[in-house]
């Protein structure tokens, strides 16, 4: 078996509402496909979803790098010797973590219709399924509340509120929030870099009656010392979210104690392969370990669940990036139910190919 043709197909997902965090509004979400022929029947298919923000990449750089990168060395190879190609591609593109990330489930899913088993089941299928989150992004006080119980009286057992721009607000969100879901519902914060030491310490105190599971990214990911001050100083479990972009970075925080949890997000890390090590850090650590996301289509989700599902450790799922894209093409990658997700029975990722062009 040989890749034969390596093609890039851009994906323009527009969202139900658009929503805001602590750094953009978005309304939009582009994704580029990843179709890896092959000279049988089998295709391998991933999803790239850069984020300039967190990955630095664009659309354009990812479509770039397949192009100029990815199809170089891939043309002619075997795509069952997956190792023989991850590491030149991770020293080619140290910087498209997504790229490599798609590449990756690109390979796996091809692995997976070859054996004709799903990717869950190449990777040990510890569990059958997980619990997500939903997230109710920067909204006033009375529609938080409101987006949240609408997500309880749909299944959902785990609530993210995303913050960061006003400290005094998100404490009011936060306890309105609590009182009105109940003690039973997993609630969660993300404040997405956007709080100073000293906001991220008095938000902690403020709202410990709300006992929020989690403190995400309080502090700029670029102040690395930062976010280890405010794990010393809050009861609240903080989680390194954007500051976690390589095995480097997790040996850096998880050494100096600098943090309680880490938010593994695929196509942050470059795919399953370095989500591995960089669970395995965790895992020796004794930090708590969530599989994330961002914006990315189902297909790209697939792989997060798949990894989150194959690893004991792993003890939450944020994998909602999909749930509000309209006209998501890989939608039937994932499924859910009263809350969780389930992978699909089919083989690879199970998708037998997307809409081209």
């Amino acid at each position: 078996m040989r890749i034969i043709r390596v093609e890039a197909v851009p994906l323009q997902l527009r969202l139900r509402e658009p929503y805001t965090i602590a750094y953009e509004t978005v309304d939009t979400v582009y994704n580029v496909g990843l179709r890896l022929v092959t000279d049988t029947e089998h295709v391998g298919l991933g999803i790239v979803a850069p984020d300039e923000g967190v990955t630095g990449e664009t659309p354009k750089d990812a479509a770039r790098a397949l192009k100029d990168v990815v199809e170089p060395l891939l043309h002619g190879a075997d795509p069952l010797r997956r190792a023989v190609h991850n590491e030149p591609l991770f020293d080619a593109l140290p910087s498209c973590p997504s790229v490599r990330s798609a590449v990756d489930a690109a390979l796996y899913d091809i692995l997976g219709k070859v054996c004709g088993v799903p990717v869950t089941t190449l990777l040990g299928h510890y569990r059958t399924h997980m619990a997500t989150s939903m997230t109710v992004y920067i909204r006033p006080g009375d529609e938080t509340v409101a987006q949240a119980l609408l997500y309880v009286a749909e299944g959902f057992r785990a609530i993210k509120l995303k913050g960061g721009v006003d400290v005094e607000a998100d404490i009011e969100r936060v306890l309105a929030v609590r009182a009105a879901i109940g003690p039973d519902i997993d609630l969660r914060f993300d404040a997405n870099q956007g709080y100073t030491a000293s906001e991220a310490i008095h938000f902690s105190a403020s709202v410990t009656s709300a006992r929020l599971s989690m403190l995400e990214q309080p502090t700029p990911a670029d102040q690395r010392r930062v976010l280890r001050d405010v794990t010393a100083a809050t009861t609240t479990p903080v989680m390194a979210d954007e500051s976690i972009l390589s095995l480097g970075d997790a040996f850096f925080y998880a050494r100096g104690d600098a943090m309680d949890m880490v938010n593994l997000k695929l196509v942050k890390v470059g795919g399953i392969d370095r989500a591995a090590l960089i669970n395995g850090v965790a895992r020796a650590a004794g930090l708590e370990v969530m599989v994330g996301c961002m914006d990315e289509a189902a297909l790209s989700i697939a792989g997060g669940l798949a990894f989150a599902l194959s690893r004991r450790n792993v003890e939450f799922a944020d994998l909602d990036g999909h749930l509000d894209l309209l006209d998501d093409p890989t939608s039937a990658a994932v499924h859910l139910k009263e809350g969780c997700l389930y992978p699909s029975d089919q083989p690879g990722f199970g998708l037998v190919d997307f809409p081209v062009g």
